[in-house]
Formats: C-alpha cells, structure tokens, sequence
C-alpha cells in the first residue's frame, strides 16, 4: 500500500466534503484504488468505523478487507518501537495521553506504515508544542514516516470526480 488512511478522513468526508449521497464517486475511488493496492487502511480503523449506526459503519462492514491485518512480525515490531518513543516522552504529555494514544488504531497505522513504506493520511496537524495528546504527524515526524491529508493524496495520485459531458 502506498497510502494508509486514518479514521478521520473517512469521518470527515463522510460528514462533510464527499457525503455518501452527494459523491458517492469518492466511496468508489477509494475502492479502486484499495484493488490497485494504493490506497488501506488497518484493521482497527476499520473496527472504529463499524461501531457507528449510519451509512459509514455500513460501508465499513461491506468493504472490511479495505481494513488490513496489523498482526504481520514487521508491524508488530515497529508498534514497539512506536510505544517506547511514546512511553519516552509521556514526561512532557498530560497524564494519561500515552493510555490514551496506545489503545487506539492511531499507534498501529504509524507502526503498519513504517512497516510498509506508505504513507500515512490523515487530518490531525503536525503541531510539536502540543502536550494534551499526542498526534499522528507528530510521531511520524519523530520516525521519519511521511505524513498528509486527504487532498494530498487525491492529487498525488491524480484522483477525478467529473461529471459525463
């Protein structure tokens, strides 16, 4: 995979830019680009989208092999390295932030990317002074693991919703 997507970029399109009814060539792309193996996401994001009650959680459980495995040695390996960076710098975080960041999906996304070589997606900002939680671009900046949002990703890989003529 060359791009791995995070829990809120399908939130965020869902609720607002790319509504299921409204563009539902966006829900379609990002199908075709899981079968032309560019775009994933892992397993426990796919679990959190299914947990809901609406036409995401649905689509979630119609397409769950869009929702890799985390449990290959390489990702198991780099989700390690990714505790221990963050159990460093609890120091610095409110109390309970590496809990709080380590139960969730956003740890194994970074691990799987490291594993893989892709790049991760998502909406969280790069921000080094936050200290409430920690986030995604953050770690992958510690790890050197490329990092964007989802219009980043449509461009770089040329995506098109148009109309027929």
């Amino acid at each position: 995979m060359k791009y791995l997507l995070d829990a809120n970029t399908f939130i965020e399109a869902k609720n607002r830019y790319y509504n299921m009814t409204v563009c539902p060539a966006y829900w379609l792309w990002i199908l075709q680009k899981f079968v032309a193996q560019d775009v994933a996401s892992i397993a426990m994001v796919g679990d959190e989208l299914r947990k809901g009650d609406d036409e995401l959680a649905a689509w979630a459980k119609d397409n769950a092999g869009l929702f890799i495995s985390i449990h290959d040695e390489d990702t198991q390996m780099c989700f390690a390295t990714v505790a221990n960076l963050v159990m460093a710098q609890s120091g610095g975080m409110k109390p309970g932030a590496v809990e709080e960041f380590l139960s969730g999906a956003d740890p194994w996304l970074i691990a799987k990317a490291m594993a893989t070589g892709a790049t991760v997606v998502t909406h969280e900002s790069y921000n080094p002074e936050k200290k409430k939680k920690f986030l995604i671009p953050n770690v992958c900046e510690a790890f050197g693991v490329t990092w964007m949002n989802t219009f980043d990703m449509l461009y770089k890989l040329e995506a098109r919703f148009v109309l027929p003529a």
